[in-house]
């Protein structure tokens, strides 16, 4: 009995293997890019859309799709697992963004249900959509920064950040 492939779904290319690009694509690793100091840059980098590792190359080839290797440093992003996290932070910043703006004009002005939702709604959707790809990045640079997911741990020579594991 044959049984069928249940990690696959029905919006996936079937052209395409799944997992790292192929050896053709692979851009060699570059070691004179500019390494960031600190996890601070790296995070800055990643929420400006820049690769975390170089802050040259695009990170996003669509709005939240990451590139699969950096066209300038050669970084692999296919193993970031950013997931439902960068929503997450998007929500909670958006909901403290917003909550004091509605309890102002609740409080100060005398607005009907549908005036408030005529401001509400769509200042909090394009709060929401300009916080969403912004924190992916910082989001992927957090992960190869501490080396999770595959990413490899890389640091210029001398420096370490207070809580790295290294000796």
């Amino acid at each position: 009995m044959i049984l069928p492939d249940f990690t696959r779904t029905p919006f996936d290319r079937r052209d395409r293997p799944a997992g790292p690009p192929p050896a053709q694509f692979v851009v060699p690793k570059r070691r004179d890019c500019a390494l960031p100091e600190t996890l601070g840059t790296a995070a800055l980098r990643g929420l400006r859309g820049r690769c975390p590792r170089c802050g040259e190359a695009h990170l996003f080839h669509r709005f939240l799709k990451p590139v699969t290797i950096c066209a300038h440093c050669g970084q692999d992003w296919s193993h970031q697992r950013a997931d439902d996290f960068p929503a997450y932070v998007a929500i909670i910043v958006t909901g403290h963004i917003m909550a004091p703006l509605i309890i102002a004009l609740a409080r100060d002005f005398a607005l009907s249900v549908t005036a408030m939702m005529a401001i509400i709604v769509p200042l909090a959707l394009v709060l929401l959509l300009g916080l969403l790809q912004p924190a992916k990045g910082a989001i992927i640079a957090l992960q190869w920064w501490w080396g999770m997911h595959g990413f490899e741990k890389e640091r210029i020579a001398g420096v370490a950040e207070a809580g790295d594991d290294e000796p």
